[in-house]
């Protein structure tokens, strides 16, 4: 889901959590790969068994993730991407080459490029999305797999979506009133007048339980967002109506079939991968360790940290 306002991104840094190191980003040093003709920003760090995050958006650079999960390199190699058009890496040529398809790809050239036999894969929110792309895609090459506040296809992005919608509708009719003009005068998500109104939405109550949550962020203020990817994977219409790659997109079928660990992660707040969707991944994936987080929405690993990430070390076998 699309991050509507850039100083949300603040909150999205976890440091209330003992382990974290605030100055964990200074550990970590970029290397470009030329992969497809493209610079591509990544970023590794430790040994022991790889570990490659996903971050969400589609848009979102790494550096929220690094900031939360970065302190696993004293027991595992963790491995954070800028995605094409995301953080520090080029942008594509083409909006169309924006899809989740070359995002997939990139994971498999990344896990080549680092001569890496097998992967573990943790995807946040749309991270999760090229993550089951990938782990259905190549099950071979996938040792466990965490999805955090995910999405299992174009349906439940759409309930995203709607649910969003509606809270914004309901509290803060105001803005909803300016938001409905333009939508009436045939204005949509991607037109730059619309996106600044719509992006002066209060999203802080659509994302966390606790709305007073804080974070660090890196020191070196780089791009964590374009629209042109979310845009370009969601369609013109993302706040709205699910297009792009996305409105095809469907695993659902397809992840009784792994056969490797899988941990599920949901918010019982979540407004944006909701509860009511969150929860077929039972039945779509019953082997599989479901955890509901009760306080938490969208960001478990914010606002339930003792209790995240001992679910996350025991699924890691990380012995600290």
């Amino acid at each position: 889901m699309k991050w509507k306002f850039s100083w949300l991104l603040f909150f999205i840094i976890q440091i209330s959590f003992s382990q974290t190191d605030p100055n964990i980003f200074d550990k970590f040093t970029p290397k470009f790969y030329t992969i497809d003709g493209y610079k591509i920003n990544i970023e590794v760090l430790g040994d022991g068994p790889p570990i490659l995050f996903l971050a969400g958006g589609p848009g979102n650079s790494h550096d929220y993730m690094q900031g939360s999960f970065g302190q696993y390199y004293k027991t595992n190699k963790v491995i954070f991407i800028d995605m094409l058009g995301r953080g520090k890496s080029d942008d594509a040529k083409n909006i169309n080459e924006y899809s989740i398809a070359n995002d997939t790809q990139l994971i498999e050239e990344v896990r080549k490029l680092l001569k890496l036999d097998k992967i573990a894969l943790v995807g946040h929110s749309y991270g999760t999305v090229p993550a089951q792309d990938y782990a259905v895609t190549y099950p071979e090459r996938v040792d466990k797999l965490v999805l955090i506040n995910g999405f299992h296809s174009g349906e439940m992005w759409q309930a995203n979506c709607d649910s969003y919608n509606h809270y914004s509708k309901t509290h803060f009719p105001e803005k909803w009133q300016k938001i409905d003009s333009l939508r009436n005068l045939g204005y949509v998500s991607s037109d730059p007048v619309f996106s600044e109104l719509y992006g002066s939405l209060p999203t802080k109550y659509i994302y966390y339980h606790d709305t007073k949550i804080k974070g660090n962020q890196p020191k070196e203020r780089y791009r964590n967002w374009n629209n042109d990817v979310y845009y370009g994977i969601i369609g013109r219409d993302a706040d709205f109506f699910v297009g792009g790659d996305m409105i095809d997109w469907d695993v659902r079928r397809k992840l009784k079939s792994l056969n490797f660990p899988v941990l599920v992660c949901a918010g019982r707040y979540d407004g944006v991968s909701t509860p009511e969707f969150a929860v077929q991944y039972k039945k779509y994936m019953p082997k599989a360790q479901f955890v509901m987080f009760e306080e938490s929405g969208h960001n478990p690993y914010l606002e339930e940290p003792d209790k995240f990430y001992k679910e996350f070390e025991k699924f890691f076998e990380i012995n600290k």
